[in-house]
């Protein structure tokens, strides 16, 4: 078998196009998940292996004797035991910005909702609410514009830069935040200054140790108590514990999240469990338009025709020995 993709039900609820990808090597062996004890049965004759968030360890990538590539179906690969690839020479390959209109739509999805209460005029409808009005308009929840409200980016990578770019298309401020407890550069404004000023604040930046909670107490109290939280990125950049109490104290106003720590979450989930009235959750789908998972299919396919043709693709430096 010359190519496996493990976890192809994570991508796919069977309206993608693999055209390109069987273009790139044949045959494919497609599983819609596998467990990490499945790994090293799986690979173990593959040229080329696809992972989406299963794990590929040493003991799996030592077996694979054939092994000649690594994909991550994702643009983080903290799910490839990067040291072990290298040891045994195989390169690894990410993929790169093919989410990025489906991620700004999404977050201006949620702000609009946060903005407009778009959830709450809905509900009020089915229950009766405008039939049963006094008036033609019911103001049960408050309605703000988008136009003149300051918009706080951290992170200013290629999402970052599109959110800014709509943000200005709606009449918003957009500031720039500079990496915490830094001096600003230019074009950009202290950290600490936009949470101050900002009346939306969107993450846009990778989870490492030094973002781990970036958002906690500390800055949540830096926040105005109109100021709205959007994250769209990594779910640890925000301390669960910390967002509730500000959201349930009215330190600030409300939250929209597409992530949370520990995807998929157990049922013990505190932000699950709690759920508190301003505050939307989404199940990580800001990446997952069709056209989105297309585009990710064919970076892959692109990868790996790269590969075999020896010029330049999607490859983890990391994973070469540091180089």
């Amino acid at each position: 078998m010359r190519a496996i993709f493990l976890d192809f039900g994570s991508v796919t609820r069977g309206d993608m196009d693999c055209a390109t990808l069987e273009r790139a090597i044949a045959p494919w062996q497609f599983y819609h998940d596998s467990s990490e004890a499945e790994v090293a049965e799986r690979i173990r004759d593959a040229e080329v292996i696809v992972s989406n968030k299963v794990f590929i360890g040493r003991a799996a990538i030592a077996t694979a004797k054939q092994l000649k590539l690594i994909c991550v179906a994702a643009t983080g690969y903290n799910n490839v035991d990067l040291a072990a690839a290298a040891e045994y020479g195989v390169p690894v390959c990410n993929v790169r910005g093919y989410a990025t209109p489906s991620v700004v739509e999404h977050v201006f999805m949620l702000m609009l909702n946060l903005a407009r209460h778009f959830s709450d005029y809905q509900a009020l409808v089915k229950r009766g609410g405008w039939q049963q009005s006094q008036f033609f308009c019911p103001l049960d929840f408050p309605v703000i514009e988008l136009s003149g409200k300051t918009l706080g980016i951290i992170g200013h990578g290629e999402l970052g830069h599109a959110v800014a770019q709509v943000g200005q298309a709606f009449g918003m401020q957009v500031l720039i935040a500079d990496h915490k407890g830094k001096p600003p550069r230019a074009g950009r404004t202290a950290f600490d200054g936009v949470l101050r000023q900002a009346d939306f604040v969107t993450l846009h930046c990778p989870l490492s140790a030094e973002t781990q909670h970036l958002m906690s107490q500390r800055e949540f109290a830096l926040m105005k108590p109109t100021a709205y939280l959007i994250n769209t990125a990594r779910g640890g950049l925000v301390n669960e514990a910390d967002l509730l109490q500000s959201l349930s104290s009215g330190q600030i106003a409300g939250a929209a999240i597409d992530v949370i720590q520990g995807e998929p979450p157990g049922q013990d989930n505190a932000i699950l469990r709690t759920l508190p009235p301003n505050l939307i959750v989404t199940p990580h789908i800001a990446w997952a338009s069709r056209e989105s998972r297309q585009r990710l299919l064919d970076q892959l396919a692109g990868n790996i025709e790269h590969f075999f043709q020896n010029k330049p693709f999607n490859q983890v430096t990391d994973a070469i020995g540091g180089t």
